[in-house]
């Protein structure tokens, strides 16, 4: 059976803006402060933290970072309209557009928002300063055929065009470039979000490009369906910027990164519409073209269809968490499960570090028997089972399905852990650690707050590399902050956060306390530089899911080989010879 038109339109075109911080991550009524007692609370009642105190975060935060709440940076509390760029504008595709009803705007607020994502750098202008170069023009098409109408135009008047999607990237891939001359229009796709149609006998659906992650969910769930795909961001990325980039999810285990969903895709190029002829698992058609897409970050064209695979909302899920006595052992259970291919359907393993991290977050408990039963569990592993509290670390596991098969599930990986001296670490902080998942974004707003700066990467390596990598890295950073007359040490850091037959995807957080120097920011990127150098001279890829952008495109030659890039250029040139998509991404 097929049911169509599922979702409306959004009516209001600047709903995100209202709901979302201009110049930081996330809500504007959730974010972490300290409160006039001096405890860390987070804000707000979206999140299962919102209104809760942190007892600990504010000593975790001075002893890492050597920060003060005494030293206190601020923001611009608001946009100011002439520090803004003006529009550069052509006139006759203006007159253009105008004819065909699509909505479009030039307002300054508007074209802001858009001309940017959330790396570090970009972040840090907008609190105090201000782009060079930014949109000209916001539009907003609301189907398939506006963005026809939309790409003929730019063709026919020479328009850079940027495809917008959730503003979530973190490779720098949406700054506009500064030498771009003619006018750059930002195409927001957030009112294509609706479900076209779900297919319950194949288990597909058609939907929208612009749809958000959660949104996508929440309305898949309401016919008992969902996708799975859940990437950090779902809460605000969109379904074409997943395709763009080739995301991954935390629960890829089961339901399979975004090359695993896709059955269909149909993109908008200035050489015509790119989509094939049929709707199925697998074709034997020459090199697959949605591997041209996918990935392309917006260089080629604008997805606005893609047809995924859905499934039955699983009857059951349940958390865990596993201690293990160091980081090398976690790895090796990990290893061990991914081989005998029984992950569940997210398993996460976080080192000491991002342990008390974690451990720091953790918010005021109400009851005093809960006090005790937490000692208690802290007691028996460091003190019976001996676990030293400043080695042990941490993973966190998502089991889902029928209640029968996770329950089997659950025991032959506890049986595994248990072989590498893991213990069961509970329900609760396996829960907790997928709740911080959505949260932990935020902490970074609050860490410039008080001279704070810091950021996550990640990549991929094959399984015999990966506690070198890990450990080189850290290593690196730590280094390297030394070097550049970082005061304090910083807060270097890694979590396995996918695994695969052949390997694994790792993730970094560094941060370092900033004051005394002078460019932040130019110090911060010759610290990550030196880190990704580090990876790549372990074995590790470029990126897992993040994407290059502008941000990491230096090493794609050294990454794909310099005929592969020959190969990705030669695509560039035929679909797109006038370049019109010039966000300079990849390339």
């Amino acid at each position: 059976m097929i049911k169509s038109g599922i979702i409306c339109h959004l009516t209001n075109l600047r709903l995100r803006q209202e709901l979302l911080k201009w110049n930081g991550w996330g809500y504007n009524d959730s974010k972490f402060i300290f409160n006039k007692k001096g405890q860390a609370e987070f804000t707000g009642k979206r999140y299962r933290l919102g209104g809760m105190v942190l007892p600990t975060f504010k000593e975790w935060i001075e002893k890492t970072f050597g920060a003060s709440l005494e030293h206190k940076t601020t923001s611009r509390a608001s946009l100011n309209v002439n520090d803004v760029p003006p529009s550069i504008v052509n006139e006759e595709f203006l007159q253009d557009l105008r004819a065909t009803k699509i909505s479009y705007s030039q307002d300054a607020e508007d074209r802001v928002f858009r001309a940017h994502g959330h790396c570090l750098h970009e972040i840090f202008v907008l609190r105090e300063g201000m782009f060079k170069r930014i949109p000209d023009i916001v539009v907003w098409p609301v189907c398939h055929e506006d963005v026809v109408k939309i790409v003929e135009l730019a063709c026919k008047h020479n328009i850079c065009i940027i495809p917008f999607g959730g503003g979530t990237s973190v490779s720098s891939a949406l700054e506009c470039p500064e030498e771009e001359k003619r006018t750059i229009v930002s195409l927001d796709t957030s009112q294509m979000n609706r479900i076209l149609w779900i297919d319950e006998k194949n288990l597909t659906a058609c939907v929208e490009a612009g749809i958000v992650g959660q949104d996508l969910e929440k309305q898949l769930a309401e016919s008992g369906f969902c996708t799975g795909h859940e990437p950090d961001s779902m809460e605000f990325s969109s379904l074409g910027g997943w395709v763009a980039t080739r995301a991954s999810g935390m629960k890829k285990n089961i339901y399979g990164n975004i090359e695993d969903l896709v059955i269909h895709i149909k993109m908008v190029t200035p050489r015509g519409i790119v989509e094939k002829n049929c709707q199925v698992p697998r074709m034997s058609t020459g090199p697959d073209i949605h591997h041209f897409i996918m990935g392309s970050e917006g260089t080629l064209g604008v997805v606005t269809e893609v047809t995924i695979k859905i499934r039955p909302v699983p009857e059951y899920q349940k958390y865990g968490s596993v201690v293990f006595p160091n980081f090398e052992r976690g790895v090796a259970c990990l290893r061990e499960v991914a081989k005998q291919r029984c992950a569940p359907a997210s398993i996460r393993l976080v080192d000491n570090a991002q342990f008390q991290f974690g451990h720091a977050l953790k918010p005021q408990v109400a009851s005093i028997f809960t006090s005790f039963l937490d000692g208690l569990k802290k007691f028996y592993i460091t003190k019976f089972k001996g676990f030293d509290p400043n080695i042990l670390c941490v993973a966190t596991l998502l089991f889902e399905g029928d209640r029968e098969k996770v329950l089997q599930h659950e025991k032959q990986v506890y049986d595994i852990a248990t072989k590498f001296g893991g213990l069961a670490a509970g329900e609760d902080n396996g829960q907790r650690g997928y709740m911080l998942t959505f949260v932990i974004a935020y902490i970074r707003d609050l860490g410039l707050d008080y001279y704070v700066i810091g950021e996550s990467f990640e990549t991929s390596v094959p399984w015999d590399r990966v506690l070198d990598l890990c450990r080189n890295v850290k290593e690196r950073i730590v280094r390297e902050c030394k070097e550049r007359g970082v005061q304090f040490a910083p807060l270097s850091t890694c979590r396995v956060t996918q695994t695969y037959d052949a390997g694994a995807c790792v993730y970094f957080y560094f941060a370092f306390n900033y004051r005394g120097i002078s460019d932040p920011i130019h110090v911060y990127e010759q610290i990550e530089r030196a880190a990704r150098e580090e990876i790549l001279a372990n074995g590790g890829s470029l990126s897992h899911h993040h994407g290059v952008g502008k941000l990491r495109k230096h090493w794609m030659k050294e990454s794909i080989s310099d005929v592969g890039l020959g190969m990705l250029r030669s695509v560039k040139e035929y679909v797109d010879p006038n370049n019109i998509f010039g966000n300079k991404n990849l390339l």
